[in-house]
């Protein structure tokens, strides 16, 4: 069979990807960004496709002779250059016209749970709008609704249990309903389901795991998982978390994609539930538990290192960003002339107070060029160069500095460390 996967690089889309390739299928998955996908699922074929800016005749041209097409593409908030509701109805009316056009009848489309019972966020209601349009296009269509999806796998979910699994204290936010977790493999395998013509259209159903949990016990099981010791649970308050979301709502402003933002507050009031019998008795697959897909494949020490590194890492990239602007500012503002002065022992003679805004202006670019997600890897890359022509230029003009009470040539080094740490873990896929 020729099949599509629209959002191929992202959580399920990725793991159908590799379910149809490794079964001998000819895949072709769409994505926004492809950089790495080819190099990491070698027998499947990616082209680089907006969902939600192409046009019907662009996707239609990559849908030609398909057999199915599965959308997995989703976006949980609007960002810099993304749309929730570009990608979920504007992306489904593309999809819809584009299978009209390339003779496409069956569609797989995952949807998320709960959005047909209350829209609480523009995620809900975005999706339940592309929903509507797919039931009601005459194609040949499926939607599945997956709860919280988690697997191998760390990304959404699955890497912020980890994370959170991973802190000495559980931090408990309010107005947080029941999970019902399902696990990343039984939705795939559901999708192959799915995607055969002989398999049943015109059918919604619930992914739904087989037990209902608080958060809590969800981080306990990974914390477990983990080997850690049980954790201490403190209560967050309300103010404390409202100011939580609304930080990540800013960050998400800057390109990143923080776990806790407003969409998530309001989802995570509803909870992620159904009833999985309807999933069975259609599909004869029967979801695990949670613990039973831990207890299946232990945690090793890259599991523990993740976890251990998720809540740290925007503390990282925070760090960083914060320290070059500061020095930018502090070498504008108080300690202009110190480092003018500087210069001029170094023999900069004129050309001191000019090299003296120039760094300062270097610094200040790299800090706020590290705080934009689009621009984060370069701005990293420049700093190191930056932080290695400060040592290079310091030993030659001023060798003296490396014996300063202070450091400042020494305490250059833990500096291009962090560098190279956050450049290490900057992917989050």
């Amino acid at each position: 069979m020729r099949l599509i996967v629209i959002g191929a690089t992202g959580l399920i889309g990725s793991a159908v990807v590799a379910r149809f390739a490794s079964a001998g299928h000819e895949v072709v998955g769409l994505a926004r960004s492809i950089h790495t996908a080819a190099r990491i699922l070698p027998r499947a074929r990616f082209v680089a496709l907006d969902i939600g800016s192409a046009t019907p005749e662009q996707l239609a041209r990559e849908l030609e002779h398909a057999d199915a097409v599965v959308n997995a593409a989703g976006l949980l908030q609007d960002g810099p250059g993304e749309s929730v509701a570009g990608v979920h109805v504007a992306g489904m009316e593309t999809l819809i016209a584009a299978c009209r056009l390339a003779g496409v009848r069956r569609v797989v489309h995952i949807s998320a749970i709960g959005v047909d019972t209350g829209a609480p966020s523009d995620f809900s209601r975005t999706k339940q709008e592309g929903d509507a349009l797919l039931a009601a296009s005459g194609l040949d269509h499926v939607i599945l609704r997956p709860s919280v999806v988690v697997g191998r796998r760390a990304y959404g979910g699955s890497a912020m249990f980890r994370g959170l699994a991973a802190l000495p204290v559980f931090p408990l936010f309010p107005d947080t309903a029941d999970l019902q977790i399902v696990q990343l493999d039984d939705v795939a395998e559901t999708v192959a389901f799915f995607v055969s013509p002989d398999a049943p259209a015109g059918v919604e159903l619930d992914l739904a795991g087989p037990e209902r949990l608080p958060l809590k016990e969800v981080i306990a099981a990974y914390r477990r998982w983990l080997g850690f010791a049980p954790a201490r649970t403190v209560s967050v308050p309300g103010w404390i978390a409202r100011l939580m979301y609304r930080l990540g709502d800013g960050i998400g402003r800057l390109g990143w994609r923080p776990p806790l933002r407003s969409t998530i507050a309001r989802e995570i009031a509803r909870g992620a539930t159904g009833d999985p019998d309807p999933w069975t008795r259609m599909t004869g697959i029967r979801p695990q538990s949670l613990a039973d897909a831990l207890a299946a494949e232990p945690a090793g020490v890259q599991e523990r290192w993740f976890a251990a590194l998720y809540t740290l890492k925007p503390a990282i990239f925070v760090v960083s960003a914060l320290f070059w602007i500061a020095t930018g500012l502090l070498s504008l503002g108080p300690a202009y002339e110190a480092g003018v002065l500087l210069l001029r022992a170094a023999g900069a003679g004129p050309l001191a107070a000019p090299l003296a805004v120039g760094g300062a202006l270097a610094d200040l670019a790299i800090g706020l060029g590290i705080a934009v997600r689009r621009t984060t890897r370069a701005a990293l890359w420049a700093a190191l160069a930056v932080s290695l022509l400060y040592v290079v230029a310091g030993t030659a003009l001023l060798p003296s500095l490396w014996i300063d009470p202070l450091g400042p040539l020494v305490k250059i080094a833990p500096v291009m460390m962090l560098n190279l740490v956050a450049l290490a873990i900057l992917g989050d896929r």
